[in-house]
């Protein structure tokens, strides 16, 4: 037996040539534990456990928000192009995240659509004074690097303004090098980390520090932009955006109503009041 030091969600380790591999937990496939597991194995081991959970951008942005489902992944740990829950389907990009509206079962994807750039967002806790910026920038450039094992040319950008920290990394699939990590499979570690939810065996999560001084974070956001923009409709908006607009659409259909009532009852007094004025000059002269 052996310890898989990049993913405790598996089973059945064992060593095999010098090297641990083990089972990953739900879909049996076996896995490398001297890099990262795909985050389509890794999503379907957290579903076994729980079944409810997760838990200025750029146009095409997409936000996971439809939280964690128990997907379908191919032999190499890849996401199918096509997830299903029951009679529903969707479309997913490299990172599992839907781009398209939810059909039935008829729904074709015809490829796995790439994600080429990931953005992630944080906001640390309220702090008198600003984190250094090139202190902060190398620290996630060599965790990112190492803990990660991530080529520091896919990490584009490391940009921080008070509170907000914002992370880019971009990858083409024509630049990922063969046996090298995903950006999609980091940014899935390196949240789970962040949110103390670690998926390596021996931590609790990722413990920032910059310049000798502990980080806390309030909040982290995911964007993926794909190679092909998303296919997402009206009808994908959430209940409560909608909401919000459907009573915007009301206050405005319900002031042009009075002001066309208004305008028509002015204009009934003006014509009441020359009526009567021309009563008036009528009797004068008679």
């Amino acid at each position: 037996a052996c310890i898989c030091e990049k993913n405790k969600r598996v089973t059945n380790c064992r060593a095999e040539n010098g090297q641990c591999r083990c089972d990953a937990i739900g879909s049996g496939i076996a896995v490398d534990c001297t890099t990262l597991t795909s985050k389509c194995l890794l999503m379907k081991a957290e579903v076994m456990g729980s079944k409810s959970g997760r838990r200025e951008k750029p146009k095409d942005a997409l936000e996971d928000t439809d939280g964690l489902y128990d997907p379908e992944c191919e032999n190499s740990g890849a996401f199918k192009a096509k997830q299903c829950n029951g009679t529903t389907c969707w479309c997913v990009n490299t990172a599992g995240v839907r781009r398209t509206d939810k059909h039935d079962a008829d729904l074709k994807c015809n490829q796995l659509v790439r994600t080429i750039w990931i953005i992630i967002e944080m906001k640390h806790a309220e702090r008198n004074a600003p984190l250094n910026a090139e202190s902060l920038k190398k620290f996630f450039t060599d965790t990112i690097t190492s803990r990660y094992l991530l080529d520091g040319r896919y990490i584009t950008s490391i940009l921080y303004e008070k509170p907000t920290i914002t992370i880019d990394l971009k990858q083409n699939s024509s630049d990922k090098a063969f046996g090298g990590v995903d950006i999609a499979d980091v940014a899935y570690y390196f949240e789970k980390d962040v949110k103390g939810q670690s998926i390596f065996h021996d931590s609790a999560g990722l413990n920032v520090s910059i310049d000798n001084e502990p980080v806390k974070f309030e909040k982290t956001l995911v964007y993926y932009i794909d190679e092909i923009a998303p296919e997402i409709t009206m009808q994908s908006l959430a209940p409560g955006l909608i909401a919000v607009i459907v009573v915007v659409v009301i206050a405005i259909v319900a002031a042009i109503v009075v002001l066309v009532l208004t305008r028509r009852r002015k204009g009934k007094y003006v014509k009441a009041e020359v009526k009567e004025m021309n009563e008036m000059h009528r009797g004068l002269n008679a």
